[in-house]
């Protein structure tokens, strides 16, 4: 994951909030799947991305959750949580991937404990009235093949990075989470229909940017929620030849759990939320089409085996 959480108490909250306040020269409601998640801020540039990258709730509305970020010169990294209150405190956190992920994860811990309303970290695209989810560990190619279905013209992005799934009786619903991606510099490289999306993006030193993937897929590209059919789980393993293999509802969930479930990013991890995470996607599965992919191919031809598997055209 790259950082550590360390959770704090309400009174420990109420004290490093005090101390904190003065320096609050931004806020900004962010509206995550009708959650509302306040961030507090001295950093501009940080104010500036959040608003690119989320969706803006009414400043009237009751926030669910706090981000607190800021800069102390000569004072490590830290990261602080309070589960009771849904705040956390982000000092010296340079990497923007992180703070929205924290985000997204204070906007999941509300949601499912609350409407049993589930994160999922992974894309969600709808490919001809399809909803297909792209679920895999860090660097197996999960952004590379989820832009990849992106550029079929019958294909509308409904998140390329963490997505929330209600269940019931019927076939599961995908929302999205986020206004707009937040890519890698060399997405345009591998997929060469985005060197135009690059060209007019800003990178951040570590060669991320968020951009509006309309300016490629046009703006009926981007909807808000798909019916969930195939899932597709991603792993790299040279030794093993199968490249494309269908799971059971079990294999499926082990392989999730195996990888801790494909998300880093998991605020609370005790007994309770780790059984309610594991319940939830033994339901989804359940519900769905679920393919394990191995992606040592190169990207073309692992986008190719994915088409295949789902039916389309090459």
């Amino acid at each position: 994951m790259g950082y550590a959480v360390q959770f704090i108490t309400p009174e420990e909250k109420d004290i490093l909030y005090q101390s904190y306040e003065s320096r609050f020269l931004y806020t900004n409601k962010a509206e995550i799947y009708g959650c509302c998640v306040k961030l507090l801020t001295e950093l501009e540039h940080v104010k500036n991305v959040w608003e690119d990258n989320f969706y803006t709730m009414s400043e009237n509305t009751r926030s669910h959750a706090r981000l607190i970020v800021l800069e102390e010169a000569g004072q490590p990294m830290t990261i602080k949580y309070d589960p009771y209150t849904k705040t956390a405190f982000l000092v010296n956190v340079d990497y923007y991937g992180w703070i929205k992920s924290v985000a997204l994860a204070m906007a999941g811990d509300v949601l499912e404990d609350e409407h049993r309303i589930y994160s999922v970290h992974g894309a969600a695209i709808d490919v001809g009235c399809m909803g297909v989810s792209i679920i895999a560990p860090s660097g197996t190619g999960k952004t590379t093949h989820s832009w990849g279905l992106l550029r079929l013209g019958t294909s509308r992005l409904v998140s390329d990075d963490w997505y929330f799934v209600r269940l019931s009786n019927r076939e599961p619903l995908a929302f999205g989470s986020e206004k707009n991606c937040y890519i890698n510099a060399d997405i345009g490289k591998i997929w060469n229909e985005y060197e135009r999306l690059v060209d007019k993006a800003r990178f951040d030193r570590k060669g991320r940017a968020v951009v509006n993937v309309r300016w490629i897929v046009g703006g009926g590209g981007v909807i808000p929620l798909v019916t969930m059919k195939k899932i597709i789980l991603l792993k790299r393993d040279p030794d093993d030849k199968n490249i494309v293999t269908k799971l059971s509802t079990d294999d499926a969930l082990q392989y999730l759990l195996a990888h801790d479930f494909c998300n880093p990013h998991q605020l609370v991890r005790d007994k309770r939320k780790i059984e309610l995470r594991k319940e939830f996607f033994r339901r989804y599965f359940e519900q769905t089409d679920v393919y394990l992919v191995n992606t040592t191919g190169t990207p073309q031809a692992t986008q190719s085996e994915i088409r295949a598997l789902l039916s389309l055209k090459t």
